[in-house]
């Protein structure tokens, strides 16, 4: 197939791409580079296989040859991060609708199989269960910044769920819970690669609140995985699915278990949600997925556990690390000297 991936660039399009070429498809990586790395597209660029364009996905004149040649498209571009969203509400907000409208569009007009990553924010702040793809969602006021993403991607689901049942579009939809692995940044509020770069550097570990709050953190080759068994497969068209992993954790435990198997002898401090984020934060207490719907239509089941998923994200930061001070250490001086 040729597939084109949109937000390619990015943490989960980058790992994507690896595995669509390592299957055999040639890809077309579209990203703006606005939170993408061409970085992350390093071992993937020196494919033959390759293509990397750097379009803004709503740049509809420009998108257009590249998504036309495609035969199904991944839809992630989009900003993503508890931070950002907060700090740049109105511009996260426009860019993550109006660009899965574009991309939708161009899909539609030539009836391409479409795979759209949402986000477990659109459940909201959840009533204590797990979460089915039926349950009702709880996104809070949009008074409160934080809920402008999971609005965003609610939005973006129904656009999608209306071209299948009216246009005839071949769509399914990713609902990701909090996917985690090698080339995830910091930069943008999410917690694990926070806790890591905190507990390599010796850093105390900021703990959210009491920490009691739970999460479950999915392996990035969980869910491209899952992502590919549904774009093979009929019977997930014009359904929504969750992907991920089902093992809860507390933000507690998650953190002195990163500094147990760091090595590190950092320590926890708790930091109120107010002084982080403002007075108006709000939180999820509890975010589980139930996998029934996923497992019985493609048998997915995640693979790696929360200890492997650990080992290997924290073994990837300390080698990025070590790459980068030998880059810092081989730097030559500007001419006529320098420091």
């Amino acid at each position: 197939m040729h597939v084109a991936v949109t937000g390619g660039a990015g943490f989960i399009g980058s790992h994507l791409a690896e595995a669509l070429l390592a299957r055999g498809d040639s890809v077309t990586v579209i990203d703006d580079l606005s939170t993408g790395r061409l970085e992350n597209l390093a071992d993937a660029r020196r494919h033959r296989q390759l293509t990397f364009a750097q379009i803004d996905v709503r740049d509809a004149a420009r998108c257009a040859a590249r998504l036309e040649a495609a035969d199904a498209i991944f839809h992630l571009a989009a900003h993503v991060g508890v931070r950002r969203i907060l700090t740049h509400s109105l511009e996260s907000l426009l860019n993550n609708v109006q660009g899965s409208l574009a991309g939708l569009e161009h899909a539609a007009r030539g009836h391409k199989r479409v795979v759209l990553f949402s986000s477990s924010e659109v459940y909201g702040q959840g009533r204590g269960g797990t979460f089915a793809e039926r349950t009702d969602l709880a996104i809070g006021p949009p008074s409160v910044a934080r809920w402008s993403y999971a609005a965003g991607k609610a939005v973006d689901e129904a656009i999608a769920l209306a071209y299948h049942r009216e246009r005839g579009l071949p769509v399914t939809i990713m609902r990701c819970f909090n996917t985690c692995g090698p080339r995830q940044t910091d930069r943008y509020g999410m917690v694990l690669p926070t806790f890591i770069r905190q507990a390599l550097g010796g850093q105390p570990l900021t703990v959210h609140g009491d920490g009691l709050q739970t999460r479950c953190f999915s392996y990035v080759s969980d869910v491209v995985r899952g992502a590919l068994l549904l774009l093979d497969a009929p019977a997930a068209v014009g359904e929504v699915f969750n992907v991920g992993n089902d093992a809860e954790i507390s933000i507690r435990d998650l953190a002195q278990r990163v500094i147990a198997l760091a090595g590190s002898r950092s320590g926890i401090v708790h930091v109120p949600y107010a002084r982080a984020f403002g007075d108006e934060f709000e939180d999820v207490r509890r975010r589980v997925p139930d996998l029934a719907k996923i497992r019985a239509c493609v048998g997915y089941t995640p693979e790696v556990g929360l200890d492997e998923l650990l080992r290997r994200t924290l073994e990837s930061f300390r080698a990025e690390a070590i790459a980068h001070h030998a880059g810092e250490c081989w730097v030559p001086a500007p001419a006529g000297g320098g420091v």
